[in-house]
């Protein structure tokens, strides 16, 4: 049997974005990366944390890497954030979501995780259309998108919004790998940090919001079925 291509080549350029500051979210980056083959080939980009407006400096992170991504050639650019890591990684399947990727007429973006509002099943089992809806630490940008991309300027909009006001053609690898660890975040605000941890923290929330979208229907049908069940047992 031929050895498996590296899926990792699929992506011209790889950048990870960390604050300068937090050595110890860049040790265990490297490791999380290692795992999975790819750490001779993400470029780390150190930020510094914006004095003024976090969301701001998330949004320019970000543009940044698209940037510099662009100006290099690539075609596909993927971003994680440095809080990454890792679960069930699959070589072989991230492989065949590059070929469907690649097969595919346009897509604009492909995640390695994010939370959604919707997820529909293509062609291809491992790889899910979604409705995206936030969370920005491992996805990959095609090349026209990030150029359309990159021409909005900072205006408010913190970058998962804007991500989200374009969604169109937006693909995931299913089921996902890639999840923000349980460390205290530099990317969000004290209270709302505090209310992931109280639901379970960001991977927990991740999960259950993929489970959930992928089997929508079902869940919902089964809930009206024991309501309709409850209601004819207690008219008897």
């Amino acid at each position: 049997m031929a050895p498996l291509a590296d899926p990792w080549l699929f992506f011209d350029k790889i950048y990870c974005i960390s604050i300068d500051k937090r050595l110890d979210r860049r040790t265990e980056a490297k490791k999380q990366f290692a795992a999975v083959g790819l750490l001779e080939r993400v470029e780390f980009e150190l930020v510094t944390k914006h004095p003024d407006n976090q969301e701001k400096g998330i949004f320019q992170s970000h543009m940044h890497c698209l940037h510099k991504g662009l100006q290099a050639g690539a075609r596909h650019i993927l971003i994680f954030e440095d809080d990454i890591f890792f679960q069930d990684f699959n070589a072989q399947a991230l492989q065949q979501a590059n070929i469907f990727l690649q097969n595919l007429p346009a897509w604009n973006g492909f995640f390695l995780g994010a939370l959604s509002s919707k997820m529909t099943r293509t062609a291809e089992r491992v790889v899910v259309k979604i409705e995206y809806r936030c969370l920005a630490h491992a996805y990959a940008l095609n090349r026209p998108f990030a150029e359309a991309l990159v021409q909005e300027p900072w205006d408010g909009i913190p970058f998962d919004n804007l991500l989200r006001s374009h969604c169109q053609d937006f693909f995931a690898l299913y089921p996902m790998i890639a999840f923000q660890g349980r460390a205290s975040t530099d990317n969000q605000t004290i209270v709302l940090d505090k209310m992931r941890r109280f639901f379970g923290g960001l991977p927990f929330i991740q999960k259950t919001n993929e489970a959930f979208q992928r089997h929508k229907q079902l869940i919902i049908s089964l809930h009206l079925l024991f309501f309709m069940a409850l209601t004819l047992f207690l008219m008897i």
